[in-house]
């Protein structure tokens, strides 16, 4: 499930129209991070000399590793551009370079040569199905003189709807139709990395 959120800008400031976050991600990420902070400061007061060393590389190496798949994921689109924050990179997509948007197992943004992924959307196949039962329920009233309802979608088909919308007004207007750029998280990655190298080496020895 993902939250939108709606503000206004002006053509002077730089920051996105809508994001999306999954609830559930953010949610899940605070309580995995409280766990790994209880453990880590559980082991630093109580623990011996290598106990000690092996929380600390444990949290360098998980902390990030976390919040990267948790915290960090987040799609921004405003009419000129399709922000993707992936867990190790982000991708400035114009909407001119845009192809297509399509949610099946999971939410993904295609170009001309290649495909990314929007992992801030995640797909849910039981919500999916739940709203189309409903769909199907709404239409066959409808169709034995009941009242139309509203049904509304999934959420993941509801945010690409959005972004659809949008890669339409900016085709229609006058959206930049630069290169995509991809940005890789070093600031995310090293930290990973030197942990699980520590980590490696204690257990070694």
């Amino acid at each position: 499930m993902t939250s939108p959120d709606n503000s206004s800008s002006t053509p002077a400031q730089s920051y996105a129209d809508r994001s999306y976050r999954s609830p559930a991600a953010l949610v899940g990420g605070v309580l995995l991070l409280a766990l790994l902070a209880w453990l880590g400061i559980d082991a630093l007061v109580h623990g011996a000399g290598r106990t000690r060393l092996l929380a600390v590389a444990g949290l360098v190496f998980a902390v990030p590793l976390v919040a990267a798949f948790t915290l960090r994921p987040v799609v921004r689109a405003n009419e000129e551009r399709l922000t993707v924050r992936n867990p190790f990179r982000t991708i400035v997509l114009p909407w001119g370079a845009v192809e297509d948007l399509r949610a099946s197992f999971s939410c993904e943004v295609f170009t001309a040569d290649t495909k990314y992924q929007l992992w801030s959307i995640p797909v849910s196949l039981r919500q999916r199905k739940r709203a189309n039962r409903a769909s199907a329920k709404a239409a066959g009233a409808a169709g034995r003189g009941g009242e139309p309802v509203e049904v509304r979608r999934a959420s993941a088909d509801q945010a690409l709807d959005e972004l659809r919308e949008l890669r339409e007004r900016g085709a229609s207007g006058e959206a930049p139709r630069g290169a995509v750029s991809v940005r890789w998280a070093y600031e995310v990655i090293a930290p990973i990395v030197v942990g699980g190298v520590a980590l490696a080496v204690l257990v070694a020895l």
